[in-house]
């Protein structure tokens, strides 16, 4: 089979693979309503909830009930455990514009202020707001009554009650709500909350009918996971395993011929794999106005540009006679090292600003340890195997005495 044919296989088979991905992450990712904790159930008796979930961020559950009487009449439970950070406040509130987003929510805060106390009050969240100036408490056009926040040390869990009116131009059908958590306050003035993703993504359109709910960012969030996916088997996998079978040839991997194919074979499917993955990463970044990670952006930009002149390498490197192929070797093979520790690098710092649970990172870490335990073994074997060949007795055949008419003899020795 022509090495064009193989290369056209492999490529089908990234193609595959990516459909295969999408449409895993994408069906997986689906909106669901998922319970409260039994520990917030528990908090929650005694008060006026029949319907709780877990938010999508912030670790945040939801509890709320509808009245029977009015059906604009809401009870809310808005609930978070700390996990021992020195949380200082907990929002929550409601948007009548058409999406939800920060600006023009009628929010309560509740603060938990360093001596212990705690309180809520009502405040409107404008663009100024947004600006980075002081947020203080205002009247907001919902009726709010029963506003308390309490921390359950029991539980270590910190909940925002308190009963609201809402005006008739909100649809509890299709109710946008934002909720927050921040770590800093001054009286009645809570700081600004940081500024990760899940901060940002701290919004959806809920039915308060039956609690299912639509978000505006699910697109994001879905491309996002993409994108890491796809980056983390591209990069982080492929190009790895096709470095070490370029590095251990001729052994251990006495591969022969096919050590040339396995290793293109590799660095095609990671290079397609951590491109795609990179151009969802450009689109991510261009639709992003509230936020921008620049390091990752540069790094990201060189992993692509670099990598990008590696692979063109099969087509464009120099002929084993040409004089400066050992130079263009050294070239290669330093960038290529230095190429998979910024690779690594990017992962771990793309995890971190997803923030997932921590099962993303446990499988990069055991994929790196898994090739770090080959690198090692296969490292310890090659040097084993050339330095037994290096203590081998050399053999020599004497010249013969001049004048013996007969040429002399080919110098044998037993080389690396």
């Amino acid at each position: 089979m022509h090495r064009s044919e193989n290369h056209k296989m492999a490529s089908a088979a990234v193609t595959k693979f990516i459909v295969f991905v999408l449409f895993l992450l994408v069906n997986s990712s689906a909106a669901h309503y998922i319970p409260c904790s039994e520990s917030l159930v528990e908090i929650a008796q005694g008060k006026s909830i029949s319907h709780c979930k877990k938010l999508t961020t912030l670790g945040v559950e939801f509890g709320w009930e509808v009245s029977k009487h009015n059906e604009r009449q809401i009870d809310i439970l808005v609930s978070t455990r700390l996990n021992n950070a020195e949380m200082m406040w907990l929002a929550w509130g409601v948007n009548p514009q058409d999406r939800p987003q920060m600006v023009g929510t009628r929010a309560i805060i509740g603060i938990r202020q360093l001596n212990g106390s705690a309180g809520a009050k009502t405040y409107n969240i404008t663009a100024d707001t947004k600006l980075g100036c002081k947020l203080q408490p205002s009247e907001i056009d919902v009726h709010v009554k029963n506003m308390s926040l309490d921390y359950v040390a029991s539980f270590d869990y910190l909940t925002l009650h308190a009963t609201i009116v809402l005006p008739a131009i909100y649809n509890i059908s299709r109710l946008n709500h934002v909720w927050q958590v921040g770590y800093g306050a001054q009286g009645a003035e809570p700081a600004m909350h940081p500024t990760a993703l899940q901060n940002v993504d701290s919004t959806e359109t809920i039915d308060l009918e039956n609690g299912l709910a639509q978000h505006v960012g699910e697109f994001k969030r879905h491309l996002r996971k993409i994108h890491g996916v796809l980056n983390i088997i591209g990069w982080g996998t492929f190009l790895p395993a096709g470095v070490i079978i370029a590095r251990y040839f001729p052994y251990p991997l006495e591969l022969g011929t096919y050590r040339y194919h396995l290793h293109v074979a590799c660095q095609i499917i990671g290079y397609n794999l951590g491109v795609a993955g990179w151009s969802i990463g450009l689109w991510l970044g261009q639709a992003s106005k509230d936020y921008s990670f620049k390091v990752h952006r540069i790094f990201s930009i060189f992993i692509f540009t670099f990598t990008t002149l590696q692979v063109l390498a099969l087509r464009w490197k120099p002929h084993k006679t040409d004089d400066y192929r050992k130079y263009w070797n050294m070239y290669h093979h330093f960038l290529g090292y230095a190429l998979l520790a910024v690779i690594s690098l990017n992962i771990f710092h793309g995890i971190d600003i997803l923030k997932p649970d921590h099962s993303w990172k446990r499988a990069y870490v055991g994929i790196l340890g898994v090739f770090g335990v080959i690198v090692t073994a296969l490292e310890i074997f090659t040097w084993a195997k050339y330095l037994t060949k290096e203590k081998k007795p050399k053999t020599r055949t004497e010249n013969p005495k001049p004048g013996s008419g007969s040429a002399p003899a080919a110098e044998t020795q037993t080389t690396r």
